[in-house]
């Protein structure tokens, strides 16, 4: 059965900054970690396990409830998301202490999987030649979602003196959506599917098929959760060093580094249409380059603000730009399949930064900055062999003759019956 044409597209600025409110849902939390810890007297490395708890909710919303999106009353489900992220985050401001803050991590970062949703949606209404542009653009809300809300979450929690009016803060942005974005998305972005638990558990079995059936989606899910673990590494432990002597800074001046990036997230905008005209391939090297620079700058100049300032530039950039090129190259898979295989690969992504947050928050309690950052630089380095190891194959298939011609040109003969 064909799909049914889909409805006029969406407006795709509005689409970026829904994502945007929706993805700093997941990221505001960090600049607070320091302050979080004091507030309910736990060491820092118990209020770290919230950074974690989030990429674990998150890697599980995507994996239990974008799949149904690509034949879903799309309306519906955003509103129902929108309002259960709403409600987590209010639970999340009165928590009082880390177990009731965690859990409530965990429930508002699972439902609040609509960026994940929202980009599918938009990747479908492109033209294949844009999809790219139209993929950076709605990227670029996400960049700039995940890095500002840093600066607000700081900056409101200086001003009132508890990290809890930074969730009510989020709680009301959220729950402001709900009275803009589902009228404008069209009712289904493909045709209606079976109901019932058992269609359901049909659709999640078929996850891992596609990651065997497509290598894109396979070459796209490890670099994703590559950099995005190196990422996660970083931004996991920078309130911590910042707060630590000889810096001394405060949950405003960690929450700063979101504007002192946001040049680095305009200019990640740029892989999209880059991507249309070199390839995924080559803008995910440039991307993986610039992270590990930026790692290595805020590695060996751990006490310059200016140098954790450039290396944080360097590392959105490349990060940025890694996650529009890849999720550019997973899209041209089909339309039908768009919310699945943006559930396999952004499973991966969070996967990887759920387990760099853990890992960058106990490496950094134990040896500290630099060996938190150094597992970030080993993360980019395994996924740097990503697309070493693809330009090479292909070299070696455009080197190498045929069959055909090694036989010099005789073809060589086929049993009956055989194709």
């Amino acid at each position: 059965m064909a799909p049914r044409p889909l409805a006029p597209a969406p407006n795709v600025p509005l689409l970026a900054v829904a994502g945007a409110v929706a993805v700093a849902n997941l990221y505001f939390p960090q600049p607070l970690l320091a302050a979080v810890a004091r507030g309910l007297e736990v060491p820092e490395r118990t209020a770290g396990l919230i950074a974690p708890a989030a990429q674990f909710g998150y890697a599980l919303g995507i994996l239990l409830l974008v799949p149904p999106a690509d034949t879903a009353r799309l309306r519906r489900l955003t509103s129902v998301l929108l309002a259960l992220t709403s409600a987590a985050l209010l639970v999340a401001a009165a928590a009082p202490g880390i177990v009731t803050l965690a859990l409530a991590t965990l429930a508002l970062s699972t439902t609040t999987v609509l960026p994940q949703i929202l980009t599918p949606v938009a990747a479908a209404l492109a033209d294949p030649g844009r999809r790219g542009r139209v993929v950076g653009l709605v990227g670029l809300g996400l960049t700039l979602g995940s890095t500002l809300s840093r600066t607000v979450s700081g900056a409101v929690t200086d001003a009132t003196g508890t990290w809890r009016t930074a969730y009510v803060v989020a709680a009301v942005a959220t729950a402001a959506l709900l009275c803009v974005l589902p009228r404008r998305l069209p009712e289904r972005l493909g045709p209606p599917g079976e109901r019932g638990a058992g269609a359901y558990a049909r659709l999640l079995a078929g996850l891992p098929r596609l990651l065997a059936a497509h290598r894109e989606l396979r070459i796209s899910a490890l670099l994703g959760a590559c950099v995005f673990a190196a990422f996660s590494v970083f931004w996991a432990v920078l309130a911590f060093h910042l707060a630590s002597p000889p810096l001394g800074y405060g949950p405003g001046a960690a929450g700063l580094f979101g504007v002192l990036t946001l040049p680095a997230a305009l200019l990640s905008a740029a892989a999209g249409p880059l991507t249309d005209r070199c390839g995924a391939t080559a803008v995910s090297a440039g991307g993986l380059g610039c992270a590990g620079l930026g790692l290595a700058v805020a590695g060996l100049l751990p006490y310059s603000p200016v140098a954790l300032v450039v290396g944080a530039n360097l590392l959105v950039v490349g990060v940025g730009s890694c996650q529009m090129a890849n999720q550019a190259r997973i899209f041209g898979i089909g339309r039908a399949v768009a919310a699945r295989v943006n559930t396999v690969f952004m499973l991966a992504t969070f996967g990887g930064g759920a387990a760099g947050s853990l890992a960058g928050t106990w490496l950094y309690a134990a040896y500290g900055w630099r060996a938190a950052l150094l597992a970030a630089g080993a993360c980019v380095a395994v996924g740097g062999l990503v697309p070493a190891v693809v330009r090479a194959r292909r070299r070696s298939r455009l080197a190498s003759p045929s069959s055909h011609e090694r036989l010099g040109g005789i073809r060589p003969r086929t049993p009956q019956g055989e194709t």
